[in-house]
């Protein structure tokens, strides 16, 4: 059977990983007033907008996800001839349209397949299984990794949807923002009361920044520390010791919103390389989306792994 797996471009991988696995991108068009850009994890688009410079103006950005039509017709026109099956993974439906709408573009897609695969003479059935990572970001990487890795392993559909679903319940995405005003800037945007201005004002005048975790669909703060420097130390040390623990997956992803090169600089993220290696962990970078950096702004972190449930310490 052949099978292949889409992500929808909330969800940070590495373009070599992409690459790797043929990993489809259902993409996310943004809006910045007269700026356009099509975010589909194109390493040249995403320079584009880091080299726009766009800085504060980025949080009042419109974001479009694919539409219904557009899901299906990437189905119907490609990928129901190129694969048997596909797994299609969303980030959090509580933060996003996309799963829903790929979830209804799968009832056409499931409806209508059959006379394209015989235009081509292609047999057989055709199947799309859509999961819920019920994360974001770098959150959202374990459950890829996982599906590529099953995939490549020949698993059965069955198996491989029972253990996504597994992964994505079990993943726990972190982010350190650099800017609260941008953070609360982009939260009116989007009618989301998570960070007040209150919050802002006294994080910014006192440099004190929110750890943010996103679990099960749902995001809020789980710690403050002093400073981004201190910030990125904390979180760094902290995955370093849920590897150690033992993780569902040998996966942690780090995603950052500009140049790579800024997490090698980090305090503690040598710690977290070193806790990687020794554990037989892959620690992916991976560049933040469009999407992501108009969310959150430029310069935050994210980091995604999964463990068994517990609680977050900082």
């Amino acid at each position: 059977m052949r099978m292949g797996l889409a992500i929808d471009a909330g969800c940070d991988l590495s373009q070599a990983f992409l690459q790797r696995h043929k990993i489809v991108v259902m993409p996310i068009t943004v809006r910045v007033d007269g700026d356009v850009f099509m975010d589909d994890r194109e390493p040249a688009e995403m320079q584009r907008f880091i080299d726009r410079r766009l800085g504060s103006r980025s949080h009042s950005a419109e974001t479009e996800p694919c539409s219904v039509e557009e899901v299906e017709s990437l189905f119907l026109e490609k990928l129901v001839l190129d694969h048997d099956c596909m797994f299609c993974l969303t980030i959090m439906a509580t933060r996003s349209a996309i799963n829903e709408r790929v979830n209804r573009a799968s009832f056409a897609v499931l409806k209508n397949y059959r006379k394209v695969r015989e235009a081509a003479g292609v047999p057989g059935p055709f199947m799309m299984r859509v999961v819920d990572t019920r994360n974001i970001f770098a959150g959202s990487a374990p459950a890829a990794y996982e599906a590529a890795r099953m995939i490549e392993a020949h698993e059965t559909p069955a198996a491989i949807r029972e253990r996504l679903t597994y992964i994505a319940n079990n993943s726990y995405g972190y982010m350190l923002p650099r800017d609260l005003y941008y953070l609360r800037a982009r939260a009116k945007k989007k009618n989301d009361r998570s960070v007040s201005l209150f919050s802002a004002v006294l994080g910014s005048a006192l440099d004190i920044k929110p750890l943010l975790r996103g679990y099960r669909g749902e995001t809020g703060p789980v710690g403050k520390v002093r400073g981004f420097e201190h910030g990125a130390e904390a979180l760094f040390g902290y995955a370093a010791q849920r590897v150690r623990n033992g993780l569902l997956v040998p996966f942690v992803c780090v995603s950052y919103g500009g140049d790579l090169g800024v997490l090698a600089t980090l305090p503690g993220y040598a710690g977290l390389q070193a806790a990687c290696q020794e554990s037989g962990v892959e620690l992916m970078e991976a560049p933040m989306g469009i999407t992501g950096m108009v969310n959150v702004g430029e310069g935050a972190v994210t980091l995604g792994f999964a463990a068994e449930e517990h609680e977050a310490d900082f």
